[in-house]
């Protein structure tokens, strides 16, 4: 993945708990906030807030889960990938969005184990659904994280939307896209870029085939304890994107799908990333009236520019 930099971050400070009185800040501030299990998340997460991000208003939680981009069995190693999305320098997509914007940012420290090394926890596959422990339901351990970030940004004067906005690429992309079909009620708005040409379907089904998660919603009830919420996910704006020279397809790796996976992949939805695949998941969201804008840029691959990211700015500001 390709970082970009829109500017450099003037002043930062870290804390471990949120102290500062409720007033704007003179600098963007950046809170760690430890793992805390009793409240449901084994993980620590950052929080930044743009210096001018508004007071006397609710905002809206702009989240971007970390996207480490290799394997390591030292959390500290995720960790700290997460606080430079967070903090910078350089900073992913999601850092210079909510600045722009004026919003809060979450980016939370989930680990991607070696030992685990098929557990591709930062795209939220299958394995990750299923995995017990610490790594049990990421998709739940980051809801617990967004309303635990209520309380660390009152002593700021921040107050939250009850929903979030949602921003990803490559894996975070995945994670963003997945996430909207698993809770869609608490999602105002959802970007994601380099998705592989293949998102996650909201249908069971394709030609007669089940679509199990993560390729669609077969299995749904029986993996969550929930029926997938078809309404909700249906008013959800999303803004899905792919760069027409992206040559990195995640469906061949085995640490993103398994061979079943695969093979539906290959036969149902498209074995060519561009354009068959990334068309066919296109078509299927139009028939399911998702509300859903799709681009694809002639000029770029598996990366993002200012014109990328000006699409994104506009697109999230329009959902304010």
């Amino acid at each position: 993945m390709r970082i970009f930099i829109v500017s450099l971050l003037a002043g930062l400070f870290f804390l471990q708990l949120p102290t500062l009185a409720a007033v704007p800040a003179p600098t963007d501030t950046v809170l760690r906030v430890e793992a805390n299990p009793a409240k449901g998340f084994h993980y620590a997460y950052f929080l930044m807030v743009p210096k001018k991000a508004p007071r006397q208003q609710p905002l809206y939680l702009l989240v971007e889960t970390n996207n480490t981009g290799k394997l390591n069995d030292t959390l500290a190693v995720h960790e700290r990938a997460a606080r430079i999305m967070a903090a910078g320098p350089g900073g992913a997509l999601g850092r210079h969005l909510a600045k722009n914007l004026g919003v809060p940012l979450l980016v939370p420290a989930f680990p991607r184990p070696a030992e685990q090394g098929n557990t591709y926890t930062h795209a939220l596959d299958k394995d990750v659904m299923h995995a017990g422990g610490t790594l049990k339901r990421l998709d739940l351990q980051l809801l617990r994280m967004i309303e635990d970030a209520r309380t660390q940004l009152q002593p700021l004067g921040i107050a939250l939307q009850p929903q979030v906005l949602l921003n990803g690429f490559s894996a975070s992309g995945t994670f963003a896209n997945r996430f909207t079909l698993l809770h869609p009620e608490r999602v105002r708005a959802v970007a994601g870029g380099g998705l592989n040409g293949l998102l996650m379907l909201p249908v069971a089904k394709v030609q007669g085939a089940a679509l199990p998660y993560p390729l669609g919603t077969a299995d749904f009830k029986q993996l969550t304890g929930t029926r997938f919420n078809a309404r909700a996910y249906r008013a959800v704006p999303q803004f899905l994107y792919m760069g027409a020279l992206d040559d990195n397809d995640a469906a061949p790796f085995d640490d993103a799908y398994d061979n079943a996976e695969r093979q539906l992949i290959y036969r149902y939805l498209g074995e060519k990333m561009q354009p068959d695949r990334w068309a066919f998941c296109q078509q299927v969201y139009t028939q399911e009236q998702a509300k859903a804008t799709f681009k694809t840029y002639s000029h770029i691959g598996h990366g993002t520019d200012m014109v990328v990211f000006n699409d994104l700015l506009a697109f999230f500001k329009a959902h304010l």
